[in-house]
């Protein structure tokens, strides 16, 4: 059964914030709160930890997985950024926005788009992920919180809770995050629109 953590979306308690952090590295998958819905999330170097999210979420990895940065040197040291695409997430970072672009060596292959070496990268605004994200150290490994079946991801961490209490280890109640998805620009030939969700493309010229 998950644990189930009530953090102030303000003033994380530090104390479940490092518990958090430690649940995340000894290979926990946890729901937890960004600025664009409820997210699940993983550590990076876990391939098991990774292959339970997917399987909660159904999906191969021709659906882009994210990594959830920090800020912006550190998404930059994930993704081959020239200083085009610098200043283009610069102008659109911290925000609800998911850059596809190509990824470094620091990201593992097994974590990529099979046919393009891509990855997703995002800086969220929201206090508990950036809180979880400092805590940490280095990117999440996430995707949006949308089960299989539903038309839209989930919103309330009590039916959190309920729906996957027996597939992960924690779920993170950072209060309400909405339910509109990142919006998603690939960067990796130009900037193209993919998908439009809360964040404004016109920030980034679209």
């Amino acid at each position: 059964m998950s644990q189930f953590f009530v953090i102030h979306p303000e003033n994380p308690q530090a104390r479940l914030i490092r518990e958090a952090a430690k649940i995340i590295r000894d290979g926990g998958v946890v729901a937890y709160p960004t600025d664009s819905c409820y997210a699940l999330g993983c550590h990076l170097g876990d391939k098991k930890a990774m292959e339970r999210l997917l399987a909660i979420r159904q999906i191969d990895l021709k659906h882009h997985l994210t990594l959830v940065c920090a800020d912006l040197s550190s998404l930059a040291a994930y993704a081959r950024v020239d200083n085009g695409q610098f200043r283009l997430l610069k102008a659109a970072t911290p925000g609800s926005f998911t850059f596809i672009l190509e990824a470094s060596r620091d990201v593992p292959k097994r974590t990529l788009h099979p046919k393009r070496a891509t990855i997703g990268l995002r800086v969220p605004e929201n206090t508990v992920a950036l809180a979880l994200l400092a805590e940490l150290g280095e990117p999440i490994l996430s995707c949006t919180l949308q089960l299989p079946g539903d038309d839209a991801p989930l919103t309330d961490p009590y039916e959190i809770r309920e729906r996957l209490e027996h597939l992960v280890e924690l779920v993170i109640d950072g209060g309400w995050c909405g339910t509109e998805p990142t919006t998603v620009i690939d960067m990796t030939d130009g900037v193209a629109l993919i998908r439009q969700g809360k964040g404004d493309p016109a920030r980034l010229g679209l």
